[in-house]
């Protein structure tokens, strides 16, 4: 059984200040590093009133320089917004930090007013995400290049070799059958995209997919003592990230599990976001078997650092040693 972690560093106004959370946030995948924890996810996205982190390479950098074995995850870096010689760079040197545990996952993207930021066009993602994964590989050849009319070298290659492997993230059946054809790995939003990337790479006469692996069917678990409690503080925090996805979502075409939701009492029914006992999340994860992920968001929509730290410790103190006794760790 794996454990993950996920960060986007969302601060809204009622939250803990955006210092404290991105401390919280190396100071936790330290932790999780010195645990065992298999990898962290680091999310992007620009132009957020909640500050949601737009600088993925820099928080990576940082986990890198604090952390030694955990993997450090894009999870998902939004290509078309990006020059890709210059992402090449940039991963490149986390990875070098890192010493090969860097692994970069790309989306396309669906926020219009993102691609405005920087004068790029949704209608023009696909085609800007299948040429940046080309140049992402000849990139870290360390060999030169032609891209758009010069030759371009790329230094220092990356640490892992040949190269860090390229998943594509998707909300699509297209997306699935492009990440057949052009990366590594694919990363679906919703479960039912992983039959066509895999009937996909049966056409393409490429090797089956290994099974997605088993993980909790929610956006969020949370570890409490007296988990009504937890969650009349976590719920402010959990309305503010699926509306805030439900409204980037509405009107995209893209599917996910967010949308729009303005009760508490709802949204917790929904199961999208568990608080649970120690003992509750022990029996789930039990019965996800030594294949299953269970991926932690310490501290979603900016929830306070002290009440993440409990979960974490909670489930460090109470939930792993379940977990070792029962073989699955």
């Amino acid at each position: 059984m794996d454990f993950t972690l996920r960060y986007d560093i969302r601060a809204p106004e009622f939250a803990a200040p955006q210092a404290d959370l991105f401390e919280a946030c190396l100071d936790q995948c330290e932790w999780a590093d010195e645990l065992g924890f298999s990898s962290v996810g680091v999310l992007e996205h620009h132009g957020s009133e909640d500050g949601y982190n737009p600088s993925p390479f820099v928080l990576a950098g940082a986990i890198a320089a604090r952390t030694r074995r955990i993997t450090i995850r894009l999870t998902a870096l939004i290509l078309p917004l990006h020059d890709p010689v210059r992402v090449a760079e940039d991963a490149a040197v986390v990875d070098q930090i890192s010493r090969g545990r860097f692994e970069l996952v790309i989306g396309a993207g669906y926020v219009g007013r993102e691609f405005a930021m920087f004068g790029k066009s949704l209608d023009d993602r696909v085609r800007l995400q299948t040429e940046g994964v080309e140049v992402l590989k000849r990139a870290w050849t360390g060999e030169p290049f032609e891209y758009r009319g010069a030759t371009v070298t790329v230094t220092p290659r990356p640490y892992r070799r040949p190269r860090p492997p390229i998943v594509l993230g998707g909300s699509s059946a297209g997306a699935a059958r492009r990440a057949a054809s052009i990366a590594d790995g694919f990363e679906p939003t919703m479960p039912e995209y992983w039959a066509v990337y895999a009937e996909e790479r049966a056409r393409l006469g490429q090797p089956a997919p290994a099974p997605q692996r088993p993980g909790l069917p929610c956006m969020f678990v949370h570890v409490a003592e007296n988990p009504d409690a937890a969650w009349e503080k976590i719920a402010p925090h959990a309305l503010h990230e699926t509306n805030s996805y439900g409204e980037w979502l509405a009107g995209s075409g893209t599917t996910a599990m967010y949308s729009p939701m303005e009760d508490a009492d709802a949204l917790r029914a929904s199961g999208l976001y568990l608080v649970l006992t120690p003992e509750e999340l022990l029996a789930r994860a039990v019965e996800l078997g030594p294949e299953g992920v269970l991926t932690f968001h310490p501290i979603m929509g900016g929830l306070d650092p002290e009440l993440a730290w409990s979960s974490l410790k909670l489930f460090e103190d109470r939930v792993l040693p379940g977990l070792r006794d029962a073989g699955l760790v």
